[in-house]
């Protein structure tokens, strides 16, 4: 967990969201996972999907770790296809777990999830999630927690199929690399000053999270473990960074 959340008076952090300033609205959301315990299984509705039920846009996200136990894993996709009434028996009896596809991850993993696919997050991992700004999940299986599911809606919507690994990339942590492996959105990571994956790029919202060092955007000093946001690339001063990760929206 970065130094920043580390005096949180002894309480659990599973989840940190940023949120933009009055006025803005952002098309992105960025966040900090740290998990103990698996979260739920889940999927979200492609933009036309999400239309149909008075939504934008539906949800894409991608996942950076940071930081993994030996034994750690993703849900990805299933480890093979299988029919709805399958998938549907499955969770009710709460066997769908067989069914997934768990997939070993490590530090510098990075996984873009696409709308449809059956995902969830184990235990033990540490990672940044960016994602458009949509508030549409639906919860296919919870543990037996007591919350919401959503069974026929992710059903409708779900791949049920295994995972295409071409989504599946491996950032090391001394280089700049560009991580939009088939987002609707821009990723890259940025060592040192090395912007020259930024100065070909255009976009109407630029998110700036500092994993080492920091950024100044806007004026302002960002550290690790906080997020800032802008409209232009020229907002973004890097003089001071280490390794930042930066999202932007395709224009």
């Amino acid at each position: 967990m970065p130094e920043i959340y580390s005096a949180a008076n002894g309480r659990k952090i599973g989840e940190i969201w940023f949120e933009a300033p009055k006025g803005i609205s952002p098309q992105l959301m960025v966040k900090y996972l740290f998990t103990s315990e698996k979260l739920s299984i889940q999927v979200h509705p492609n933009d036309r999907q999400a239309r149909r039920i008075g939504f934008p846009h539906g949800k894409e996200e991608s996942w950076l770790v940071l930081d993994a136990k030996p034994d750690a894993v993703l849900g990805l996709g299933l480890k093979k296809t299988v029919s709805a009434t399958k998938l549907k028996t499955a969770a009710i009896l709460g066997e769908i777990e067989q069914l997934i596809d768990w997939k070993p991850v490590k530090k510098g993993d990075f996984f873009h999830v696409p709308a449809g696919t059956i995902h969830a997050i184990g235990p033990g991992i540490s990672l940044i999630e960016v994602q458009r700004n949509v508030d549409i999940t639906y919860r296919i299986y919870d543990y037996g927690r007591p919350r919401e599911l959503h069974l026929e809606e992710a059903i409708a919507v779900a791949k049920l199929k295994p995972y295409d690994m071409k989504y599946r990339d491996e950032i090391p942590a001394d280089k700049s690399a560009n991580l939009s492996v088939g987002a609707p959105f821009g990723m890259v990571q940025i060592v040192g000053t090395d912007d020259e994956i930024l100065s070909k790029t255009a976009s109407q919202e630029w998110q700036i999270i500092p994993l080492e060092g920091s950024v100044t955007v806007r004026g302002k000093l960002i550290k690790a473990g906080e997020c800032g946001i802008c409209a232009r690339l020229a907002d973004i001063d890097l003089s001071r960074n280490e390794r930042a990760l930066i999202a932007f929206t395709m224009t």
